[in-house]
């Protein structure tokens, strides 16, 4: 079908126009099973560093059940597993992707030539890749469209929070994204092994903070330091050797948001849960934030 310059003028007069964006570039960074009591007990100057110079709650809330894909579901589509209804915590292509629009899909009906990506240490999060959605889904290298069962050299590395940190580094620097979802599992696979809070899940912090830092780098090495916002979190706590109990141990997570209009050295103390997340980081966007979403932008947390 053919428009006349005529029509396509009077079109792009009709358009709304909307206010420029709070930020440029948001990056979500998820420390998968970082319980705050953990935290504070570990060795993690970089995360720390970042939440003194930015605004932070250590008494977040993620969704119940508290289990990793469908506490990430949450964070990045806005909506609790009622309405997300993933379920379940495997990779599994029978199942498909999510049916419901993620902070992605909806950044890219904003805008096409918005450049988006994901990294991750765990290969379920396929099931949030949305076709056209990401310019890169990112599980120790650039992925298919193809359900293939990801990179193996991956699922063996001893610390594969600092393999995704490197990936998303070099990825950064060069592309500058609009939005990254940058995911570190270390702390969530040494808990499992060794427990919560335990010296090698402590250890795991440390090694995943050093992956932060990777990250942190990155975006300043970018040049885009002063038009972005980082959101820092994670899907869920722990107890013992294992989580998902509707228990503050497994429920209570890290909500840290640092850069452009950041109130610096500031406390949260509104009510934040995980998929707030999704709706900050699309109003930070100027993007919409859709009525159907559970979340809410943290505004509290912004000058």
């Amino acid at each position: 079908m053919r428009f006349s310059l005529t029509f396509l003028a009077a079109l792009a007069f009709s358009l709304p126009t909307f206010a420029a964006p709070r930020a440029e570039h948001v990056f979500i960074i998820s420390i998968d099973g970082g319980k705050p009591a953990v935290i504070a007990e570990s060795e993690a100057p970089v995360l720390k560093k970042i939440a003194a110079e930015g605004a932070v709650s250590w008494q977040a809330s993620t969704i119940f059940p508290s289990i990793t894909l469908p506490s990430h579901t949450s964070m990045l589509t806005g909506v609790g597993p009622d309405k997300h209804q993933i379920l379940w915590n495997a990779f599994t292509p029978i199942k498909g992707p999510v049916k419901v629009p993620t902070v992605f899909s909806l950044l890219k009906a904003a805008d096409a030539m918005a450049v988006t990506g994901m990294f991750v240490g765990k290969m379920k999060f396929r099931h949030l890749w949305l076709k056209d959605s990401v310019d890169v889904f990112d599980f120790g290298g650039p992925q298919s469209d193809a359900p293939v069962a990801g990179s193996p050299e991956i699922e063996k590395d001893k610390k594969p929070s600092q393999t995704v940190a490197k990936q998303a580094a070099a990825w950064i620097k060069g592309k500058k994204p609009r939005l990254a979802f940058i995911h570190f599992p270390d702390v969530d696979t040494a808990g499992h092994k060794d427990g919560w809070g335990s010296p090698q899940q402590k250890e795991a912090l440390k090694a995943t903070d050093q992956a932060l830092e990777q990250v942190w780098q990155a975006i300043k090495d970018a040049g885009i330091a002063d038009s972005s916002v980082m959101i820092i979190s994670a899907d869920h706590g722990g107890h013992d050797k294992t989580h998902g109990l509707n228990i503050p141990d497994d429920m209570l997570i890290p909500w840290v948001v640092w850069g452009k209009g950041v109130k610096k050295n500031f406390t949260i103390t509104p009510p934040v849960t995980t998929y707030d997340t999704a709706a900050t980081a699309l109003w930070l966007l100027d993007v919409p934030v859709p009525p159907e979403f559970d979340g809410k932008p943290v505004t509290s947390a912004f000058e």
